[in-house]
């Protein structure tokens, strides 16, 4: 936009005075079209990228250990919405369809979502283009407790392993943050030294545990992984008003943490109230996290993979890199769970590890993206 004004005022010089009036007249709307361009870009492309999300959500309902033709898939649906059709869907097809295929697609579009949000927030506030979501042991404190319901046998109940996995990630959230707040030293640093501290203690902790009891060491090996094959309707029906309520949330704060990015200092100058947003911020995006976690077990590196191609494509405002990284992170755990359930049909391969073949060659390449530079003196 800048430019634009600055060659409009240079060629102004070089225009006879009866027709600066028109040049003037040319080069607003020169602005004003390219202004409009860029706001119009950022509705259609949403627009765009939820409809190839929607045919490919569509798309994954045909694919499986078992395919299921459309004509059963078109029938089952008219018939769950009460629509008259000729077609017989047999109750093998119709109970694959809503109670396997379709929790896990919705599940996978929400969790993917949530991760590649909340991986956005955490770079924002640590200013470190390789944070992930579960740099500060959330991931780990759901593990721990996960580890414990299957060494128990709760798995097998009413809950499973999702409340004890999920009152871990919160009981280790309030110790990281209750560190934070009376410590010395409140900054993101010390969050981010005592997240890694508690990662590496609670991992030792559950490797222990699989060591005293290996008959459930597959089992708590897989959960760790990530998996989507146990999620139900349920669990969606509690993940949807968190995400909705997190979202909105870490969306009014956006331009806050646009701010932030100048520099703390700067940030306060301007008003912005840095430890509170900073704090804030992170119990909101740990809760959805540590939500996440509970229900679909680690899945790794989406929060870290797509932030950073959505900010080479769309630039660092964190309002488009959250709304992008809805698309673009739903997409990709979708893209990811549908390989896992189809590579080794009729078995299935934890969804974090095809994550995890995608998401390692780029942290390697960010890491030297982000090597500095060095001359020979």
């Amino acid at each position: 936009m800048l430019l634009i004004v600055s060659a409009a005022k240079v060629q102004k010089n070089n225009v006879p005075n009866g027709k600066k009036m028109d040049f003037v007249k040319w080069s607003l709307f020169t602005i004003f079209a390219v202004h409009n361009m860029r706001q119009r870009k950022h509705i259609l492309l949403p627009i765009l990228f939820g409809a190839i999300l929607l045919l490919a959500a569509i798309g994954a309902i045909f694919i499986g250990a078992i395919d299921i033709p459309f004509k059963m898939v078109w029938g089952s649906f008219l018939h769950r919405f009460h629509v008259s059709s000729d077609i017989i869907v047999p109750a093998f097809y119709d109970t694959t369809i809503w109670q396997l295929r379709l929790p896990r697609i919705v599940m996978s579009l929400l969790a993917g979502a949530s991760l590649a949000v909340c991986g956005c927030v955490f770079q924002s506030i640590f200013r470190n283009p390789i944070c992930d979501p579960y740099i500060l042991g959330i991931s780990s404190g759901a593990s721990l407790g996960a580890a414990v319901a299957i060494i128990l046998g709760w798995d097998i109940s009413l809950f499973g392993v999702t409340v004890p996995a999920l009152l871990t990630a919160l009981l280790t959230l309030v110790f990281i943050m209750g560190i934070g707040r009376f410590s010395h030293h409140r900054s993101t640093q010390t969050l981010l030294l005592t997240g890694i501290a508690l990662n590496f203690f609670i991992s030792s902790i559950i490797t222990l545990l699989i060591v005293v009891n290996q008959q459930s060491m597959q089992k708590i090996y897989f959960w760790t992984m990530g998996s989507l094959a146990t999620v139900s309707w349920g669990e969606i029906g509690w993940l949807i008003p968190v995400m909705i309520i997190a979202f909105i949330f870490l969306y009014y704060h956006s331009k806050d943490l646009d701010i932030m990015q100048m520099g703390i200092e700067s940030a306060k100058s301007i008003g912005v109230n840095t430890q509170r947003t900073t704090y804030v911020v992170l119990i909101v995006s740990s809760l959805l996290i540590g939500v996440v976690v509970s229900f679909c077990g680690v899945i790794g590196f989406i929060g870290l993979i797509v932030p950073n191609i959505i900010r080479l494509l769309f630039g660092s405002s964190n309002r488009h890199l959250f709304t992008y990284s809805i698309f673009f992170g739903a997409f990709f755990l979708l893209v990811a769970d549908t390989l896992a359930r189809t590579i080794a049909a009729p078995s299935e391969l934890p969804v974090g590890s095809i994550t995890a073949l995608a998401g390692a060659p780029y942290f390697i390449y960010l890491l030297l993206r982000n090597r500095p530079s060095t001359r020979a003196e």
